[in-house]
């Protein structure tokens, strides 16, 4: 296992700079496509969005729909923590979830652990009474996934929110202006250790870091830790979200902003997160069709992404009784349709010397290291059977097929650079997307 050799020897010290050299474990870049799932007790209220409780009770002043929502349907006096009840999870059937996963060609998924409402996932000692064992399913959902996704050689990460909206001890640091560390040392830290130990994630997507700095999450401390002594030293990545500040310039890969896209080819390894429901992260009852992604714009930001040296990491939020609503499982099965025929464009791929051109139809590139062939996507159906790539260099022992087609194609040599393509008859594709191979180009 070639990520078993990395950290032999090396001690990375608590603070940025020796934490950030570490390099990161191959798997993840290989990997590509990760499948975000959010669920928690904010799946119970499904309305608005994940942030329900704090748009209902947390911000000044409250988002009105949200107050009107629960006059109008619940009794006086209902609480957020009366929603953990009625988390059910009573269809919850892990190996489906796992299967859908595997069938989306996705290589990892990623579970919330624990949102922002602070609700754990995982029978956690440190979240007495407002976790998924004591309340709701009384099931380890973060349990039961590892085991169906690891079975089928998926790689199995965990969201992690750093904070807690209504979280007494956090709420105390906080008026002291992050001068005392009660809830770091006496919660979030035993908590996350225990997550680590107990799991053994091979990933770590941090969160909810943006109120104090990364001292008083003492996150430099728990990253040392993680990379020198965890039983996941070899394997465990983590994103960018330890502290204000830190979000696209300390960790591991960068998230930067949700749903983030780069202008050029960023230097260091990022991952975008984007979900099917645009409008939300977690399941939301009165999603409408015209709000989700369609299977064609999902593969052309998947496409966009890797041919930027990205990551692509897909939310779905499944129903508080533990489905996954059938339009977000057609959607994934589509994505894995169509990278059974293309992945080899995908998977274990680098951003080539160039991402995109506007050819006969906007093309975007990406090329395979070992084999040195070069990839060029396009979403658009030309309209003429001639196809003009301006930017690879041909030699003559050059070829051209399109995946999925056996058939060498015809082309010629442009001038000074470049090259023209007979197309053959576009096969359908529900995904809107074909790559031609090229083997042979500069």
């Amino acid at each position: 296992d070639p990520a078993k050799t990395y950290c032999s020897g090396t001690r990375y010290q608590a603070n940025w700079e020796s934490l950030d050299a570490r390099p990161l474990p191959t798997w993840y870049d290989d990997a590509k496509f990760g499948i975000f799932v959010h669920w928690g007790v904010f799946s119970v209220p499904g309305f608005e969005s994940e942030w329900f409780w704090w748009h209902w009770q947390g911000q000044n002043p409250p988002d009105q729909k949200c107050v009107l929502y629960m006059l109008e349907n619940y009794p006086p006096g209902f609480s957020y923590p009366d929603f953990a009840p009625q988390f059910h999870a009573q269809f919850f059937d892990p190996d489906d979830w796992a299967d859908i996963f595997q069938a989306s060609g996705a290589k990892y998924v990623v579970l919330t652990a624990k949102h922002h409402e602070g609700f754990t996932t995982w029978p956690s000692p440190h979240s007495w009474n407002w976790n998924s064992v004591d309340t709701g399913p009384h099931r380890d959902l973060v349990g039961e996934l590892a085991e169906a996704v690891r079975n089928r050689s998926l790689h199995y990460g965990l969201y992690n929110s750093l904070y807690e909206w209504f979280n007494p001890l956090y709420l105390a640091d906080k008026k002291n202006n992050f001068t005392t560390q009660d809830f770091v040392l006496n919660k979030l830290l035993p908590e996350l250790y225990d997550m680590v130990l107990s799991y053994k994630p091979e990933l770590i997507w941090s969160d909810g870091d943006w109120e104090a700095p990364d001292t008083y999450w003492n996150s430099t401390e728990f990253l040392a830790w993680l990379y020198n002594d965890s039983p996941v030293k070899d394997v465990i990545v983590t994103n960018d979200r330890w502290g204000a500040g830190c979000y696209c310039k300390h960790g591991g890969y960068y998230n930067c902003a949700d749903k983030y896209t780069p202008g050029e080819l960023p230097k260091h390894k990022w991952e975008k997160c984007q979900s099917v429901d645009t409008q939300s992260w977690g399941y939301r009852r009165t999603m409408r069709l015209s709000e989700l992604m369609d299977l064609p714009s999902i593969v052309q930001d998947l496409v966009q992404t890797v041919a930027m040296g990205g990551n692509y990491l897909l939310n779905v939020g499944p129903t508080p009784d533990g489905m996954i609503p059938p339009v977000f499982e057609e959607r994934l099965r589509g994505i894995g349709a169509w990278l059974e025929v293309n992945g080899e464009a995908i998977y274990s791929s680098k951003p080539w010397r160039l991402q995109t051109e506007n050819a006969t139809v906007p093309v975007w590139y990406t090329s395979n290291s070992k084999s040195s062939s070069v990839y060029a996507v396009f979403m658009k159906k030309p309209t003429v059977y001639t196809f003009h790539l301006s930017e690879p260099i041909p030699a003559e022992s050059t070829t051209v097929t399109l995946l999925g087609n056996l058939e060498p194609l015809r082309w010629a040599p442009l001038h000074p650079r470049g090259l023209i393509i007979l197309l053959p008859e576009l096969p359908p594709t529900p995904a809107q997307a074909w790559i031609l191979k090229l083997d042979g180009v500069k």
